[in-house]
């Protein structure tokens, strides 16, 4: 086996096992706190610490009781639903807006500014207004997502026109190309590839933010989900919501990754 794929694994494994002492230490101490095997108990089922017969979280993720009651899979398509509508409306925005920037100094001088102003608002600030603009829990949290993911697409758009060679642009006058040719001709094959860096960032701010938005708006969503359990003193599908959180985030990661890649050119021309 290649040296190299077992420290991929072993490296891992043995970060694991120390958060798990770690966790198991912390348990002991604060009364109350799950430990692993109530985690585990908590998302696929048994018999608890007080001989109670537990039906686990991930046992029946499909389950639909009413409207309010739904399963953890429905939690979490229900946020990937806000969180692509938000990530698409921030594509569609966000990309024209960073080539006219990066292609114009007078839109950079005007909107850059405001970029900067507005790129490390946290989401919590914007979520009042939206919600009294909207009164709506979905429109909330999508255009929730819109306003703050949208940055790293426009400044990695706009960096990747800046990136395109001077002797391409001269080209492009020389043969007298239109504004529309000179973008999908020039510009854009080299600015893809940042473009959709960009993207890969403000997908993962999207998963981000739509756990903050979802706890304080409420409805159906996995941070609407992980609160009502705080709520309930269900502290062990705190833990199972917060790993879920963060495997479907790697996982959005590394399929935006994957696209990302295939769109570069400068990995495939090293390949």
């Amino acid at each position: 086996m290649n040296n190299e794929l077992v420290k991929k694994i072993v490296l891992p494994l043995l970060v694991l096992v120390v958060i798990l002492g770690v966790w198991i230490v912390i348990a002991d101490y604060i009364e109350d706190f799950p430990t692993p095997a109530d985690v585990y108990t908590a998302a696929f089922g048994g018999v608890n610490a007080d001989g109670e017969t537990i039906k686990g979280v991930l046992a029946d993720p499909f389950y639909v009781a009413n409207e309010d009651d739904k399963g953890i899979f429905w939690q979490i398509l229900n946020s990937l639903e806000r969180v692509f509508a938000g990530f698409l409306i921030a594509v569609i925005v966000g990309v024209p807006l960073g080539l006219l920037i990066g292609m114009s100094k007078n839109a950079s001088y005007a909107f850059d500014p405001f970029i900067q102003i507005f790129k490390p608002v946290s989401p919590l600030a914007w979520l009042p207004l939206l919600l009294y603009i909207f009164q709506d829990i979905n429109m909330t949290a999508i255009s929730t997502i819109f306003v703050t993911s949208i940055w790293p697409i426009i400044i990695n758009t706009a960096l990747g026109v800046k990136s395109v060679s001077e002797d391409y642009l001269n080209v492009a006058k020389v043969l007298r190309f239109s504004p529309v040719e000179k973008v999908f001709q020039i510009i854009l094959p080299v600015a893809v590839p940042y473009i959709f860096t960009g993207m890969r960032l403000s997908l993962g701010i999207a998963w981000l933010v739509i756990v903050a938005a979802e706890m304080l708006t409420g409805g159906i969503g996995i941070g609407f989900w992980i609160w009502d359990e705080y709520n309930n003193l269900n502290y062990p599908n705190i833990i199972i919501g917060i790993i879920v959180v963060g495997i479907i985030g790697y996982l959005l990661d590394l399929v935006m990754g994957k696209i990302a890649d295939f769109f570069d050119y400068r990995k495939k021309g090293r390949a």
